[in-house]
Parts: C-alpha cells; sequence; structure tokens
C-alpha cells in the first residue's frame, strides 16, 4: 500500500502541474479510495482519481491527458463492471507481458512503484527514447503560468472605490436622484512570462525539453509569453510554438533556428533581445526565464552589462542551469559567475522534477 500511495501522490503532482487543483482533502480522499476499492487494476485506479481529483467538467479532459502520459495506455471507456473480469492496466505501474499486452495480476500479486516517479529524478540527458517520449508527454502537461497582479483596468466589485461614470449612469435611470454607489476593484492580470532558451551545442541534451516546456507555457496564456532562442544570434519562436501540437511546434521552431546546436555568443544575444524588444515593453515588468548552461565565448563583462540592463527592466528574472542540480556543481564558468549577481532566483532544469519546481518558481514570481 506504500507503494501504491506514493504513486497516487505522484499522480496527484502531475495533475496540480497540468492545471487541477488536486491538493489536500481531495488527494486524501483518493488515497482513501483506493484503499477502500482495493485496487488491483487501472480502470479501479482511474476512477478513484477522476471521482475524488475533479472538482468541475473543465477537469475531466485535462485529468484524462494526465492519466494516459502517467500510467500509459488506454483510458477505460466505462464504469468497471461489477463482475471481475480481465482488464487492461498501466505498464508503468502493474507491470506487463512481452509484447505490450497488459494482463489481471493475481490478488496476491503486489503492486509495484511506478516507473514515472523514477523518470521523475533521470537526467534528461541520459534518457533512452523510449523514456524521452514519456518525459515529453509529462512536459507537454505542466502549466507555467506567472501569479496574477492589479492591472490599471477596473472592473465592477461590491466593494472597493467609487465608480464615477457607473454611479452617474445609475443615477441619470433615477431622474437624476442619488441612488447606491456604484464600487470598482482592478481587474486581475497576470505579468508577462519571457523565455530565452540557449539552444548552443552544449545545451544540446536539454534543449528539446526546455523547448517544449515554453510550448506548455505558450499554450497556456499565448497572448502574456513570449520565447526567443540564443545561440549565436536572437530567434524569436514565439509564433511557431503557437501551434497545439507540440511536436508540430518544435518542428516549426527548428525550422526558423539557424544557429541550432551552434556556439554560444549569450551577451551579443541578450543585447539583441533588449534592444529590439525589451526596452520596448517585452520585458518591462516581467517575467524572465533564461535557460542556459553559462558558457560564452564573449567577454563575461559585456555579459554582466547585459544582465544588469535586463534586471533593471524585468520584475523577476531566473536563470535556469541544468548543471545546478547536479553533485559537486559550482557556478565557476566565466559567463555564469558574471550573471550570478543579477538573478533573483537560480534553478536547476535537467530533469522532470526541477521543470516541476520551474513552474512553482514563475507561479510565486
Amino acid at each position: 500500500m506504500a507503494d501504491l500511495t506514493a504513486v497516487l501522490v505522484g499522480f496527484a503532482e502531475t495533475l496540480r502541474h497540468a492545471g487541477v487543483e488536486a491538493v489536500g482533502e481531495r488527494v486524501e480522499a483518493m488515497i482513501a479510495a483506493a484503499g477502500a476499492l482495493q485496487v488491483s487494476s487501472r480502470r479501479d485506479v482511474y476512477w478513484a482519481g477522476r471521482l475524488t481529483l475533479c472538482a468541475e467538467p473543465d477537469d475531466l479532459p485535462v485529468y484524462d491527458a494526465a492519466f494516459t502520459a502517467y500510467f500509459g495506455g488506454r483510458l477505460p471507456a466505462r464504469v468497471p463492471d461489477p463482475q471481475p473480469a480481465a482488464r487492461s492496466r498501466p505498464a508503468a505501474l502493474f507491470g506487463s507481458v512481452p509484447g505490450g499486452t497488459a494482463t489481471e495480476p493475481d490478488a496476491a500479486t503486489p503492486v509495484a512503484a511506478s516507473d514515472t516517479e523514477v523518470l521523475r529524478q533521470r537526467d534528461i540527458a541520459a534518457l533512452s527514447v523510449a523514456e524521452r517520449d514519456e518525459v515529453r508527454r509529462l512536459v507537454a502537461l505542466l502549466a507555467p503560468g506567472t501569479a496574477p497582479r492589479p492591472s490599471r483596468r477596473h472592473r465592477p466589485a461590491r466593494a472597493g472605490g467609487v465608480d464615477p461614470a457607473r454611479t452617474v449612469r445609475r443615477m441619470l435611470r433615477h431622474a437624476g436622484e442619488p441612488t447606491r454607489l456604484a464600487r470598482r476593484d482592478h481587474r486581475d492580470k497576470p505579468r508577462r512570462l519571457v523565455l530565452l532558451v540557449d539552444v548552443s551545442g552544449s545545451m544540446a541534451p536539454y534543449a528539446d525539453a526546455l523547448l517544449r516546456f515554453a510550448h506548455a507555457a505558450v499554450r497556456r496564456r499565448p497572448t502574456l509569453t513570449e520565447v526567443f532562442t540564443l545561440g549565436t544570434r536572437l530567434t524569436r519562436v514565439t509564433r511557431a510554438l503557437r501551434h497545439r501540437d507540440p511536436d508540430a511546434a518544435l518542428r516549426a521552431a527548428g525550422g526558423a533556428i539557424a544557429d541550432w546546436h551552434g556556439g554560444t555568443r549569450l551577451a551579443d544575444g541578450l543585447k539583441a533581445f533588449l534592444d529590439r524588444w525589451g526596452q520596448r515593453g517585452t520585458a518591462r515588468g516581467a517575467v524572465v526565464v533564461l535557460c542556459s548552461d553559462g558558457w560564452e565565448r564573449g567577454d563575461p563583462a559585456l555579459l554582466a552589462a547585459q544582465m544588469a540592463r535586463l534586471s533593471r527592466l524585468a520584475y523577476r528574472l531566473v536563470w535556469v542551469n541544468p548543471h545546478r542540480g547536479k553533485p559537486g556543481y559550482a557556478p565557476l564558468v566565466a559567463g555564469m559567475a558574471a550573471a550570478l549577481p543579477y538573478l533573483d532566483e537560480f534553478v536547476a532544469g535537467h530533469n522532470l522534477a526541477t521543470l516541476e519546481d520551474l513552474v512553482r518558481v514563475i507561479s510565486r514570481a
């Protein structure tokens, strides 16, 4: 039961990153339902989670996508039959037989820990082709987004400042007699999110996953997310990443990036971004996430100067370094050392777990 609980908690965490409020009492209710059902099949797990973790109809398609990505296989077509029958199950949780056909285990067979939990901690650069495909599906479920902030626009409210226009219109409808005061409050609006992804040769093992993370961010808030790549030049790939399908989006982005797996000139790329985009409003008050290992062929002093400019414009400046979470790492590379004083957050980005942590960092900014 302990292994099953860990698997279910991991699934709930995946579901939270996909945008469903699978927290607190809902997770406890799912675990209690699984215990009461004495789950022995994929279908039991599906319905134990669906009936406890989903609070509204909009959660259902997200839940189905997360369940398929986390456990693999197909979704159960209907509520389980009252009579026991041979039923399919996710290979990741219940094991599989040769040939890829899942079978029903004996009731006494212990439930194995999910391979997805292992994948969350594996370095992306060390994954097999099949494991990389699984991580890609899970990255597509992430929902990076900044926290809301009060905007200059107003909305009607029960409490707050007086809304002069609505108050006067209300008086005119009553022959000029004063009536109840109309109130207003500021609308909430998320901050802009800007992602700058290093696609140079040294970042080759991680660039695909980071661009898929950027695609998930664009899909969540298309009008408030901008994505650029850095190498020997700056390339805007926001439009390419607006494709609904992640693979199609990555192919479109790859066609637009002329310096894929080339050299690294971070200072020149940042200067081009700031001169053309950043100071014109794209970076002003935004959460800027720079994904790079910090290798810089140019003068580190120039990189430091551009980082200082960027830090003055951005609301929060986050640097994602895939080597940050590895044992013995220290930011000794010249480019990384030059950028470090200007960062608000310095995080890892080498596996699925650290990308989930990055979602939390962005949401708190």
